[in-house]
């Protein structure tokens, strides 16, 4: 009784930060048993390659040591798409969906969680919008698995064509990136509907769950946030850069584009400008691409998503305020400003944190790996940005990776998935002191 007591005192006193942090870790481990049972794989599996995949499928990585379709068996895709689903809404949310169900009240404790893992400023109105993400990705991936069943049904028939139908729905639209073929989507490179499908349902999913409530209640752009501004104009302009790009430097590429008609071009320049931030599916091998494209890539996967998406990264709304904030230190803007409103201080100096914290993780992660796999430097940086990214994009060293260097992704994908600042903030609540101390100029550049 005394220990029983004792817990529930260490659980009381979890800030919502640590609850977060510690419910992901949970259901990780459960995936990874689960995976370990004998009617998940064609063979057995490896307790660190059943850790690794319950980690990518619940962080909505999609990064793979093992072929999905091939040595994972019905019951295990199911819980590769389950663990998916759970990521990308979030388990608080699901959380949700379980009390209401059972009549149950939610109270503060629950919402500050709540608040925290949807990004939100304020516990108001958190539990209305819940109900909007679930009722919203519900309607969302049915629309996306009946466009895909007009597409898949009559080539593989009726039962397969609506189970890939469902998987790939889910692991679009929670930018997971899990493929149940080989090669990814490579084989629909020039395919109109599945290039249309599969990367509409991964930018709506990336988006951001507050940007699409936002888009329901507002009645035109104007009436939007700021935030849903930012995070939609920053998103079609990236999307676009990046499929010019890529249409650019890999038009004569004949491994990648060079053998497509333009109309293909088009097509798969679009899906390889828009993937890299976060969706985690390739049409084209990334072995194939020239190096100033990897580099784009690994530019795009570090951007990511919108805040409060199923999407990773440093998040859109973060890259644009210091973009925007660095245009308007060298235009002599004292208080950087879009869209007729001023960026506040706070925002810019969070936004800077998540840089700097992110930037180190990558580094850190790409040194270690270095020194554990012995591997070539584009290669590691592109894996770790796309494990830290929760993007799922890969050159092809994660299935080669040692124990350590399996563990190491593992945390990378990890802290992805929960961010730096919240890791951060769960180990130590930073204070606030009432002390002012005289300021003093540091020169600088």
């Amino acid at each position: 009784m005394k220990n029983k007591n004792w817990l529930s005192r260490r659980v009381i006193h979890l800030n919502p930060a640590q609850i977060l942090m510690l419910g992901f870790m949970i259901l990780i481990i459960i995936g990874g048993f689960l995976f370990k049972l004998p009617i998940a794989t064609h063979g057995g599996i490896s307790w660190i390659n059943a850790f690794f995949t319950s980690t990518s499928a619940t962080t909505v990585t999609g990064l793979s040591v093992i072929s999905t379709g091939t040595n994972f068996t019905l019951f295990g895709q199911i819980i590769i798409l389950f663990l998916m689903q759970i990521g990308g809404v979030g388990f608080m949310s699901v959380g949700v969906l379980i009390i209401l169900t059972l009549g149950k009240r939610i109270g503060l404790k629950q919402r500050l969680v709540i608040k925290e893992a949807l990004n939100q400023t304020s516990v108001g109105g958190v539990i209305r919008l819940v109900k909007k993400i679930l009722l919203l990705s519900a309607v969302i991936e049915t629309i996306g698995v009946i466009f895909l069943m007009l597409r898949w049904v009559p080539d593989m028939g009726f039962w397969k064509g609506i189970y890939y139908s469902i998987f790939y729905v889910v692991a679009a639209y929670n930018n997971a990136g899990f493929s149940l073929w080989p090669n990814s989507l490579s084989r629909y490179a020039s395919d109109p509907v599945v290039n249309i499908v599969i990367p509409l349902l991964f930018i709506i999913g990336g988006i951001g769950f507050t940007v699409l409530t936002d888009i329901w209640n507002s009645k035109d752009f104007k009436s939007l946030t700021l935030h849903s501004k930012l995070t939609i104009v920053g998103t079609i302009g990236l999307t676009i850069f990046g499929m010019l790009m890529v249409l650019i430097l890999e038009f004569n590429n004949t491994k990648t584009l060079g053998h497509l008609n333009f109309t293909e071009k088009l097509w798969a320049s679009f899906f390889q400008g828009a993937t890299p931030r976060s969706a985690g599916f390739n049409t084209l091998n990334y072995n194939d691409m020239n190096e100033t494209t990897l580099l784009l890539t690994i530019f795009l996967m570090f951007i990511g998503a919108g805040s409060a998406s199923a999407g990773g990264g440093i998040k859109v709304t973060t890259f644009f305020i210091i973009l925007i904030s660095v245009v308007g230190f060298i235009t002599g803007r004292e208080n950087p400003v879009v869209f007729g409103r001023w960026i506040k201080k706070e925002s810019l100096s969070k936004a800077m944190a998540i840089f700097v914290l992110s930037q180190t993780f990558i580094f850190i992660g790409v040194c270690a790996l270095m020194l554990t796999e012995q591997a070539k430097f584009l290669p590691t940086l592109f894996e770790v940005v796309s494990a830290f990214s929760t993007s799922g994009l890969s050159m092809g060293l994660t299935p080669h990776l040692s124990a350590i260097g399996k563990v190491i992704l593992i945390f990378i994908m990890y802290t992805g998935l929960v961010g730096p600042l919240t890791l951060f903030f769960s180990l130590s609540q930073p204070k606030k002191s009432k002390i002012r101390y005289p300021s003093e100029d540091i020169m600088t550049g």
